[in-house]
């Protein structure tokens, strides 16, 4: 079965990456994905490095999700359709807002087009949100 990952601007599909106790992942999907790197510091994006905590690697493979949940950042799956979704941080959200501009993300509209805020600026956007909690 194929797992489909999304984060940020960038959504993969990989093979039986998925499983109900988390996003497990190989080290060349870590970093396709997710710019993770794996190293005997912990795991490097880029500059970043963090040291990882227990229960995130476990034969040779990456739990994505566990390292995000870490990391604070939100993680949403749909186990019907084998869906991970990883969201930026609070911390990281919140280094966007110094110029109080709105940080720039991709949504769908109803027929699959995906659209950027970016696109729309200079002009007036209505942004319409529902939660069911």
């Amino acid at each position: 079965m194929d797992t489909t990952v999304i984060v940020a601007d960038l959504a993969a599909r990989l093979r039986s990456a998925g499983g109900p106790d988390g996003l497990w992942v190989s080290a060349a999907d870590a970093q396709r994905v997710g710019g993770w790197e794996l190293g005997p510091e912990g795991a490097c994006q880029g500059s970043r490095c963090v040291p990882l905590p227990l229960g995130v690697v476990r034969d040779g493979l990456l739990d994505l999700a566990g390292l995000a949940r870490y990391l604070g950042q939100p993680v949403v799956h749909d186990s019907t359709n084998d869906v991970w979704v990883i969201g930026e941080s609070a911390d990281d959200l919140r280094e966007g807002l110094g110029s109080l501009e709105a940080p720039d993300f991709t949504l769908p509209d109803l027929e699959g087009r995906r659209h950027r805020l970016s696109d729309y600026r200079g002009a007036k956007v209505f942004l319409v949100t529902w939660a069911s909690w």
